[in-house]
C-alpha cells in the first residue's frame, strides 16, 4: 500500500512539473527595429557601451521620447519604464550572440527582439540582428 501510494505521489508530481501550465514561459511579444545613432546615446548624451543599453534605449525613444526610425515597430511590453528597466536582465536570460551584440554597439543595424516571460512578466529577450 505504502510503495503504491508513493508511487501515485511521484507520478502526479511528474505530470505537474512537466506539463505546459507548470512551464507557462511564452512568446509575449516581438518587434523589429532599426538601431540607429540616437540609440547610441543615453538621454544625457553618453555613449552607451552595451547592446542591452542600446536596446532599452531605442524602446525608451520609442515610447518615451517619441524619436522612431525606419524599420522601428511598436511593442506593448517596453511601453512600460519598468519593463525597459530589466532589460539587462531579460538579455542575460535570454540568448543575444557575440557578433550580434557587436553590431548592435557598433549602430546601423536592424534587429529582431523575442520577449518571453509569464502572463505579463518579462523573463528573457532573444535577440538577432537582420542579415
Amino acid at each position: 500500500m505504502f510503495i503504491k501510494t508513493i508511487t501515485i505521489i511521484i507520478i502526479l508530481l511528474s505530470v505537474f512539473i512537466f506539463s505546459p501550465l507548470a512551464n507557462a514561459v511564452e512568446l509575449l511579444d516581438d518587434y523589429y527595429a532599426y538601431i540607429g545613432r540616437d540609440d547610441l546615446y543615453n538621454s544625457s548624451g553618453g555613449r552607451l557601451t552595451e547592446a542591452w543599453q542600446i536596446i532599452r534605449q531605442d524602446r525608451a525613444n520609442y515610447h518615451k521620447f517619441g524619436i522612431r526610425q525606419r524599420g522601428d515597430q511598436s511593442d506593448s511590453f517596453f511601453s512600460s519604464k519598468r519593463n525597459r528597466a530589466i532589460a539587462e536582465r531579460m538579455i542575460m536570460n535570454g540568448h543575444i550572440s557575440r557578433s550580434a551584440a557587436s553590431k548592435i554597439v557598433r549602430g546601423g543595424v536592424d534587429i529582431h527582439v523575442e520577449i518571453y516571460g509569464e502572463g505579463n512578466i518579462g523573463m528573457s529577450l532573444n535577440v538577432t540582428v537582420q542579415e
